[in-house]
């Protein structure tokens, strides 16, 4: 594997020479696919390389975006295919965050009890910082009132798996790392909802109850069905049978509402009511899939190692498409639109770390709030943006944002490692 990755190294230099010919001679045949040859060489080859290998992740994300906005076409369509349908990206946000709730367990909300204050600060951070640096970056820059509501809504967003990894590497407060995560991910379908109406109103429309079960549909029912499966790893066989007897009526209910169930309900029940029979219905079925999961675990037990993959290719996706469905946009506002997540993932780190030590936390917790506030959910950004229709622009800012947050991360996460805290009075 090791070789292949370098020949693919050497591969890609060959190819950048012909990008920069085909560059020089304005030929369109030469430097597009030459480009994109350059980029999925780089991706597979520098994991030959030990400083680099961290950044493989984000290089697909750099292929993704590369393919997209010299192809566009390729990503928007596939025959009778719509990339960007609502149900589409429904279904693959569910998995990504699938994938997040497998590497999560019922016992990260034990840390509750031993890091309430510093979950507590963490959560108020989150919630306000990263919300209204977003706001002040949409009144500094002239966006578009979908872009700029993009931008407050991935600064709306809870963090998400990639501030546990940036926290490990660092060598930082894990266990605050994980709570906080979690706590802000049960926090989200109350709180996103209600910052973004706040403060993008006036941008977008924004529907309170919707967009929280929305939230709850795309975050919190695939979670709960992997901590389902979590639970069943340890559960006794009593537990267990009784999950099996609560998974027979879910799929009783199911099967009832597809024979004659849901047109009676339905024609009974205002809008509200109905919305909130189906967020019922995903929960049963979110019941369901987590225990046939976890039968699959039983039969084939490095499945839990594979799903996160699974989360990747879905971030990959949804990056993909929203860079292809708004090229053009990206053609007018691309470099603004980094800068501007730079300037607000640089306020997260620095404000998530100094306000967590003005709260008196060590330095070990105030660099795992850092990483807490900085890096969001880009995945939930891009999700909610899909479900509202508007990937290509709401969506704009979740596809620029979350490379530059992985990178990011990683360099202070790499930077951070290699300055521990040497004062351990300072630690709880």
């Amino acid at each position: 594997m090791m070789h292949l990755r370098r020949a693919c190294l050497g591969i890609s230099g060959i190819v950048a020479l012909l990008l920069l010919l085909g560059i020089v001679l304005q030929n369109e045949a030469i430097w597009q696919p030459a480009a994109v040859c350059t980029a999925l060489g780089l991706a597979v080859g520098i994991g030959s390389i030990d400083i680099l290998r961290n950044y493989q992740y984000t290089a697909w994300i750099i292929v993704a975006v590369v393919s997209a906005m010299i192809y566009p076409q390729a990503f928007t369509q596939w025959g009778e295919v719509d990339l960007r349908n609502k149900w589409l990206i429904l279904i693959i946000i569910q998995l990504v965050m699938f994938g997040m709730g497998i590497q999560m367990s019922i016992r990260d909300f034990s840390g509750l009890g031993s890091t309430g204050r510093g979950v507590l600060i963490g959560l108020i951070c989150h919630f306000s910082v990263m919300p209204l640096v977003g706001y002040l970056l949409t009144r500094l820059f002239p966006f578009d009132d979908e872009i700029a509501a993009g931008i407050i809504l991935i600064g709306s967003c809870s963090s998400g798996l990639a501030s546990n990894v940036m926290v490990y590497l660092a060598r930082a407060n894990l266990v605050l790392s994980v709570t906080v995560t979690a706590m802000a991910t049960l926090a989200a379908p109350f709180l996103t909802p209600l910052l973004m109406r706040l403060l993008a109103g006036t941008l977008i429309e924004v529907k309170f109850l919707p967009m929280m079960l929305e939230i709850i549909q795309i975050v919190i029912v695939p979670i709960g069905a992997a901590l389902l499966h979590d639970y069943l790893k340890t559960a006794k066989p009593a537990r267990k049978k009784l999950v099996v007897v609560i998974g027979l009526v879910c799929a009783g209910w199911l099967f009832s509402q597809v024979l004659f169930l849901w047109d009676l309900l339905a024609s009974h029940f205002s809008v509200p009511a109905g919305q909130s029979l189906t967020v019922l219905n995903f929960f049963t079925g979110a019941f369901i899939v987590g225990g046939l999961y976890h039968l699959l675990y039983l039969r084939f037990k490095r499945i839990d190692q594979l799903v996160p993959y699974v989360s990747m290719f879905g971030i990959v996706y949804f990056t993909t498409v929203t860079t292809a469905a708004g090229r053009e946009h990206l053609l007018q506002v691309g470099l603004l639109l980094f800068l501007a997540s730079v300037l607000h993932n640089g306020a997260g780190y620095f404000f998530g770390y100094w306000l967590a030590r003005l709260f008196k936390l060590d330095k070990n917790s105030a660099r795992t709030i850092a990483f807490e506030v900085g890096l969001q959910n880009g995945g939930m950004a891009s999700g909610l943006a899909g479900s509202m229709g508007k990937l290509a622009t709401v969506g704009l800012a979740a596809a620029v944002f979350s490379p530059w947050m992985n990178i990011s991360g990683s360099l202070l996460a790499n930077y951070w490692r290699k300055r521990p805290v040497i004062d351990e009075n300072e630690e709880k």
